[in-house]
This record gives C-alpha cells, structure tokens and sequence, in this order.
C-alpha cells in the first residue's frame, strides 16, 4: 500500500534515462575488461605487445675495442647505475657457456652436427612455458629454449634448399638432441631436449641451474661480467631511455624501442575507454539519485505523515531503495547480456586470426559487474535513507 501511494508521482522517462546511461556505461566497463582478458592469452605468448616490455642492452663493438682487447662485459657498477635509472623496473643478466657445446641429431639419415653456444638468464625473463624448465645436478637431460627464429630460418630456408622435411614445434619438442660439453679436459655426454621457443630472447638458453653446475664442473675460461642485459622497462615510450643508451653507447636489439612506444598507446588507449566508461557509469549515477530525489521531494508531504502516523524511516525508504536496486540489477542483467552478445562476434573474428587461442570464460566482465552493482546500489540505498532521515528530522 505504501508503494501504491508513493508511485504516483514516479517519472517513467527519468528512470528509463538513467538505466539508458548506465547501460551504456556498464556495457562500456564490462566490455573493455573482458576484451582484455580475452585478448591478453594470445599476445602473451612469446615477445608480445602485451607483455612486460623489455630491452637486450649490450655494449658496443668497435674496431677500437677489438685491438685494446676489451670484453664488452658490463661491470657491477655499470649494472646498478641501469638499475638506478627511473624508467627501469628490474635486470637480469645474461650468464654465458665457459665451456664449449657442440650437438647433434639424426634427420632422414642425415647426421647433423654443431658447434652451439649457451646461456641462461633469470627465470622471470624467460618468455616460455616454465613446466618443464627445471635441472638438477645428475640428471642427464638438458632442457632448451630455442629462438622461434632458429625454426623459421630451418623450415624457409635450409629445409627447403636441402628437400628436408618441414618441422613443426611439436615435432621438435619430441626430438632429442645428443649434447657434447667439454673443458677442462674432460667431456660429458648428455641429452638436450626442446621445451620451448622465445620470441623475445635471440639465444639459445639453458636453466640457470644447469649453467651453474656445468661452469663450475667443466668452465675453463676467466669468468667475467655479462655481456647483454635485460632490461624491464616502465614505460617503453619514455624518450629517457634512447638518450641513457645514448649517451653510455649502448646498443640493444631489434625495435623494441619503437615496438614498446606501440604498448603504451595500446594500454592508455584501453584505459581512456575504461574511464569513459565509469564516467558515464558515474553520470548516470547522479541521474538516477536526482530522479529519486525528486520523488521524494514531490512525496514529501506523504512521507511526512507516513512518518507521523508511526511508520519507521526505514519502513518508508525501503520502497525507493528496492526500486533503484532493481533497476541496477535489471541494468547489470542487460550489461552482461550486451556484452556475451559482443564477445561472440570478436571471439570469432580473433580465432579465425589467431588459432591458437583458448577462449576464457567470461568471469572478468561478470566480477566487475557484481562489484559495480553491489557498489552502486549501497550508495542508493544510503542516499535514500539518509534523504528520508532528512525529511523525519525537519531538515
């Protein structure tokens, strides 16, 4: 009866307004979270746009450095003053073989065989999948991440030229490679086998554990400072870091520099769209809270002598406050529907460009949904009451 009474005075077009604009925010939100989730597992994989940007920083070889007889080896100073610097997040540094490698494999009855070279670096650099990348001391099989380039360059390039099969990752990673490593006048044997590929690492690496036992069993070479970097980087676009390599002479490879730059628009470029979002999210907010104000304003008598006749402020709000949860409810329903509606037509688009993708589920847009709505309808239902305590109170 009460909301018989209070009702009449309820403007249909308002709230249909603000559950327009909210829709329109929600929708907006719950969208660019989920495509970012959604997203996020295929530029994830290797060196990606996506990722932590990182810089391979070496120094500079000249014709100078080779006649001094200068290393290139960045020394413990050298490395803290990277470390210092305000764009950088963190560094590992590239430990090289101080033992000699050579490996080979049988293909068609064809024996191939090869000087190698290995290095390692810190696990959190590694840009492939960790499952298998483990060594302890006496076990016979080495794990190795190869260049993703190395395998491009076979499969184009020499395979072709030699009628060999094409391989595929797969296949490499069942073949076993038999490893040779020498120094300090001793040889051992042992397996090597493929776990993984890089895109952002152009070496052949090893677990870090592997290259600490083999140097200290078999380097017969002056251990010295590394000779490339890695380098985490807070904001690739900063034009701090050409100016830091600059001036030290140092080189890194590829384009990161420039790959980097295309990270940070990217990511500003969700964050403007998820902030438009909770603008709008916000507007529509005040919306809903002035059209309720306004109801209570022209019920202002009514309330009044609902409050006089004995019926409690929480008793009297309760009506308005079930009526905007509802409606955020009903805005949140719509939101996720919108947006599964959405994602199946881009779902499709990116599998059709990216095979390898596993599609997720769709917890990212329903989680920020429920903390949206949840957050919404407790500030309404606090307007409302501290509004109707307002009115009781004479205020």
């Amino acid at each position: 009866m009460i909301w018989k009474l209070l009702r009449q005075h309820l403007s249909v077009a308002q709230l249909a307004g603000f559950a327009l604009a909210n829709l329109c925010g929600m929708v907006i939100v719950l969208l660019g979270v989920q495509f970012y989730k959604d997203v996020l597992p295929v530029f994830t994989q290797g060196d990606s746009f996506m990722k932590e940007d990182y810089l391979i920083v070496s120094k500079r070889v000249s014709t100078l450095s080779s006649v001094v007889g200068r290393t290139g080896a960045f020394s413990p100073s050298e490395v803290s003053g990277i470390e210092e610097q305000p764009f950088t997040k963190s560094v590992g540094a590239f430990t090289p073989a101080r033992f000699r490698v050579s490996a080979g494999m049988g293909l068609q009855g064809m024996q191939l065989s090869t000087a190698l070279f290995f290095e390692s670096v810190p696990d959190a650099y590694v840009d492939a999948d960790l499952a298998n990348w483990s060594f302890r001391p006496g076990q016979e099989e080495i794990p190795i991440i190869l260049p993703r380039n190395y395998l491009n360059l076979y499969n184009f390039g020499f395979a072709q030229s030699r009628s060999l099969p094409q391989l595929s990752e797969g296949v490499m990673s069942m073949m076993r490679l038999d490893v040779r490593i020498s120094g300090r006048g001793e040889v051992k044997r042992m397996k090597g086998r493929i776990v993984g590929f890089s895109d952002r690492l152009n070496t052949i690496l090893v677990p870090e554990t592997f290259m600490e036992w083999a140097n200290a069993a078999y380097g017969d070479r002056e251990e010295s400072g590394p000779s490339r970097l890695i380098v985490e980087v807070r904001n690739p676009a900063d034009d701090r870091i050409a100016k830091f390599l600059k001036e030290k002479g140092y080189d890194t490879e590829g384009d990161k520099l420039d790959a980097g730059k295309t990270t940070w628009f990217l990511k500003m470029i969700v964050g403007i769209v998820l902030a438009v979002g909770l603008v709008i999210s916000v507007l529509s907010f005040y919306i809903l809270m002035l059209s309720v104000y306004l109801l209570l304003q022209k019920n202002t008598k009514k309330l009044e002598n609902l409050l006089l006749v004995g019926y409690s402020p929480a008793r009297v709000a309760r009506p308005y406050q079930v009526l905007t949860v509802t409606l955020n409810a009903a805005v949140l329903a719509a939101g996720l529907l919108a947006v599964s509606l959405i994602r199946a037509g881009y779902l499709d688009v990116l599998g059709r460009m990216f095979p390898q993708m596993k599609g997720g589920g769709a917890a990212a847009a329903v989680t920020t949904g429920i903390v949206l709505f949840l957050a919404v309808s407790a500030l309404n239902v606090v307007a409302v009451r501290r509004k109707v305590d307002a009115i009781w109170k004479g205020e």
